[in-house]
């Protein structure tokens, strides 16, 4: 195996075949490993941390930072069906009779938020998750909205942005969102093998996702993502194949292509997906290697981990620049912003603290009904974690980092001598061809690019050093 140095747009999987990989290689970097959305990562959150922690971070956001614009993440639990794979927390319900309570919970929370953190500040993005928050009904859609229009000041050019299931979706859906101000729509589309479909309990027909991608852009959405899945039952590259011939005819702007995490000891639902019929490591490997060749031979940037997009595409413009973020929506754009999370199990990220609201719909809203924040648990960051969390996102940005650079952005005289116990982690990597290791900086090659979780696993000072990361806690890398 051998180093190949990395610009953004020079990522090929032509050298590294899936015999290039041992099976011992293999096991040493198909770790579980956290996903780095945030630094330090959920597990890690609190119990203790609760409501008035959560109510004191705003205030130190509203002295400290009364200038700085928002994010707002709106979480929808609810799914008509389950879909076996689903690591999202979800909420199964058939009928729409649960959302006029929902919503007025949400209106009553992002009351309770803008209260503590003042008025004024803007908001520059939107995104709204789920679960299916195309189960609104579409003058739900409208109505939420307003509600965010009302308690906040929306920017007039903000990015807004939701998830979609093409399962039950209507133009008028698609039109009252656009007229909503979204001007982005990813739809979950997995795979378009009828057998993989099946197996996964989400039968969708290419007709379908082809239809409801015409009528996204003819009533004006600008962008249209895709969100596949590798890894799941019944994949092979030769079966994938076909799903990549048809995203190629369809043509959507980004596509975020994730590996299936089989954690059913924390999803018990995905004890319906017959463990047999999974890839292994090795498989799902040599899949994604074929993802990332046709998709770069069709155009599309492999931006990092999961995440493709053409290279007019502003995350590629970000990433050029030097700007682009990581949160827990992936890959962003948007890193100057606090992140506002309503809804159940919504996470938000608000000056030096990570906060998470209840998960369970009866906990979240006797919160709401009592008028406290919903807050399950959290924590507050350490000039350490904030250290670490820039590292961590620059590196799997940037695929590099340059210590000079680095101890500029954090106040350090030797960004080089603070992480000297990361870089001491990341010699064996370095010696197996993942990550170049300079007097200047590191440099991940093409290679390391595939397991870059893994590497900025050496800057984690919660995990122990020299040990794998708890098997049940986290996703493999690949």
């Amino acid at each position: 195996m051998h180093a190949i140095s990395l610009t953004p747009e020079s990522f090929t999987p032509e050298s590294f075949t899936p015999e290039s990989f041992t099976p011992e290689w293999v096991q040493r970097y198909n770790r579980p490993t956290p996903r780095y959305t945030s630094y330090p990562t959920a597990p890690h959150f609190s119990d203790a941390f609760g409501p008035e922690d959560y109510a004191a971070a705003l205030g130190r956001a509203r002295e400290a930072m009364p200038g700085r614009d928002l994010s707002v993440y709106v979480h929808v639990p609810f799914c008509r069906r389950l879909c076996w794979y689903c690591g999202c927390h979800t909420v199964i319900s058939r009928s729409g009779h649960v959302l006029p309570r929902y919503l007025a919970a949400l209106d009553r929370e992002m009351g309770l938020v803008a209260g503590h953190l003042g008025s004024g500040r803007r908001v520059r993005q939107v995104h709204w998750g789920g679960g299916t928050p195309t189960y609104l009904a579409p003058e739900q859609i409208t109505a939420l909205a307003d509600g965010i229009r009302r308690h906040f000041v929306l920017d007039a050019g903000a990015d807004m942005s939701l998830e979609a299931d093409p399962r039950g979706l209507t133009r008028a859906h698609l039109e009252a969102a656009r007229a909503a101000g979204f001007r982005r729509i990813s739809f979950g589309v997995q795979d378009f093998d009828p057998r993989v479909q099946e197996a996964i309990n989400r039968v969708q027909p290419v007709e379908l996702v082809a239809r409801v991608t015409a009528w996204a852009r003819e009533v004006g959405f600008e962008g249209v993502n895709y969100d596949l899945v590798y890894g799941l039952p019944y994949q092979t590259p030769a079966s994938y194949e076909r799903t990549l011939d048809l995203v190629q005819e369809l043509g959507p702007d980004r596509l975020s292509v994730f590996s299936y995490a089989h954690v059913p000891w924390l999803k018990p639902h995905q004890r319906l997906i017959a463990d047999e019929a999974l890839p292994d490591g090795a498989a799902k490997l040599a899949l994604f290697l074929r993802i990332i060749e046709r998709l770069t031979a069709a155009g599309y940037r492999h931006v990092g981990m999961d995440h493709f997009a053409r290279p007019e595409d502003p995350l590629c413009q970000a990433q050029d620049a030097g700007r682009l973020h990581r949160n827990f929506q992936g890959y962003d754009v948007h890193g100057d912003l606090d992140v506002l999370a309503f809804g159940a199990s919504g996470i938000g990220q608000v000056h030096d603290v990570y906060v998470q609201n209840r998960k369970d719909l009866p906990g979240y809203y006797e919160a709401i009904e009592a008028g406290r924040l919903p807050v399950q648990r959290g924590i507050r960051l350490t000039e350490d974690d904030q250290r670490r969390r820039h590292a961590i996102v620059r590196l799997m940005c940037d695929f590099r980092l340059d210590w000079a650079r680095l101890g500029a952005d954090l106040g350090l005289d030797d960004a080089r001598a603070y992480f000297a116990e990361a870089v001491a982690r990341l010699e064996v990597p370095a010696r197996d061809g993942l990550v170049e290791l300079r007097e200047d900086g590191l440099v991940v090659t093409d290679v390391g690019r595939l397991f870059v979780r893994t590497l900025a696993a050496a800057f984690d000072a919660y995990l122990t050093p020299g040990a794998a990361p708890p098997q049940r806690m986290y996703s493999k890398a690949v």
